[in-house]
C-alpha cells in the first residue's frame, strides 16, 4: 500500500510541477547604477556589503523581450497591497519573506504562459540584515531593516526582538536600526535607492519604484509539457549595497558622527534557471 501511495505521489508531481522562485544575496555579484551599468562608489561616500537575512518582493514578472512594457509580461506574483494608510501602498502585515537560498514561491507551472521570456522584473519591497558601524572608536554590529518599496504601510514590525511602531505610510527609504537595544529610524532623500533597470532606455520604470531587472543569460522557456519543477534563483547583488556620506573619511559607518545613510537599494539581479 505505501508504494502504491509513493507512485501516486510520483504521477502527481510528473502531472502537476510547480516553478519554484527562491532568493539568493551575493556579495561579490556585479555592482550596478540604476541603468545596470557597473558603478563605483561617489566620492564623499563609503559602503558595505550587508548581511542579508531575508528579504520581501511585492511582485514578480517576466518579461518576453527588452520593449515589453512594465505590467505587459507574464506577471507571476503581487503581493497584498492596502490603502488603510490612505496612499495605495504595499501592505507589510501580510508580506512574504525568504532569506538566502529559501523558496519565496511556488506556483503550478500550469498557471504560467507558455512562451519564452528574457527578462525578469521585481519589485523589492523590504530587506533585513546586520551592518557593521563605529561607535566611541568600538566597532559594533546592528540590524538595519530598509523598507524599499514604493510605498508601505506599516502597522508595526520586529527588528531583532524590538517592536517598532509606524502605524501608516512610509515611502520608499525609509529605515530602521537596532543595536544594543538601541533603536532608530529615518529615511533616505528622494529618489537616492538605487534600482537597477538594464531595459532603462525601451522599458522604464516609474520614479520611486523599486522594479529591478535582469536578465536570463540563455533566455527561459515554458513550453507547457514539463514534468519537473523548474527554479529560477533570483541572484541579487548586495555588493556594496549600504551606503552613507562620510564625515570621518575612514570607511566605517559612524551614525554617531553624523553620517547619513544614503543608498539601500540592491545592486542588480541575475535569474538563474535549474531543475
Amino acid at each position: 500500500m505505501f508504494a502504491c501511495s509513493e507512485d501516486n505521489d510520483d504521477n502527481q508531481q510528473a502531472n502537476n510541477p510547480n516553478l519554484v522562485i527562491k532568493l539568493k544575496f551575493d556579495p561579490n555579484q556585479e555592482r550596478l547604477n540604476n541603468i545596470g551599468e557597473p558603478a563605483t562608489i561617489p566620492s564623499g561616500n563609503a559602503a558595505q556589503s550587508p548581511n542579508v537575512n531575508r528579504m520581501s518582493a511585492n511582485y514578480i514578472e517576466l518579461a518576453p523581450g527588452a520593449f515589453t512594457a512594465l505590467g505587459d509580461g507574464e506577471v507571476i506574483f503581487s503581493g497584498d497591497e492596502t490603502t488603510a494608510g490612505g496612499n495605495n501602498a504595499i501592505n507589510f502585515q501580510n508580506a512574504q519573506f525568504a532569506g538566502d537560498n529559501e523558496t519565496f514561491l511556488t506556483i503550478p507551472l500550469s498557471d504560467v504562459t507558455a512562451g519564452t521570456y528574457e527578462w525578469v522584473r521585481v519589485s523589492l519591497a523590504y530587506q533585513e540584515g546586520e551592518i557593521d558601524f563605529l561607535l566611541n572608536g568600538t566597532d559594533y554590529t546592528g540590524t538595519l531593516g530598509s523598507f524599499v518599496g514604493y510605498n508601505t504601510y506599516i502597522t508595526s514590525f520586529d527588528l531583532n526582538g524590538e517592536t517598532i511602531d509606524v502605524n501608516g505610510n512610509k515611502l520608499q527609504g525609509f529605515w530602521a536600526f537596532e543595536a544594543e537595544g538601541f533603536v532608530t529610524q529615518g529615511q533616505a532623500p528622494e529618489g537616492a535607492t538605487t534600482v537597477p533597470n538594464p531595459l532603462f532606455d525601451s522599458s522604464p520604470i516609474p520614479q520611486g519604484s523599486c522594479v529591478v531587472t535582469g536578465e536570463f543569460e540563455n533566455g527561459f522557456t515554458i513550453t507547457g509539457n514539463e514534468t519537473q519543477d523548474i527554479v529560477i534563483t533570483l541572484s541579487f547583488s548586495i555588493n556594496n549595497s549600504f551606503e552613507w556620506t562620510e564625515v570621518n573619511a575612514d570607511g566605517k559607518y559612524e551614525p554617531s558622527a553624523g553620517e547619513q545613510v544614503v543608498d539601500m537599494g540592491l545592486r542588480g539581479l541575475i535569474p538563474m534557471v535549474s531543475n
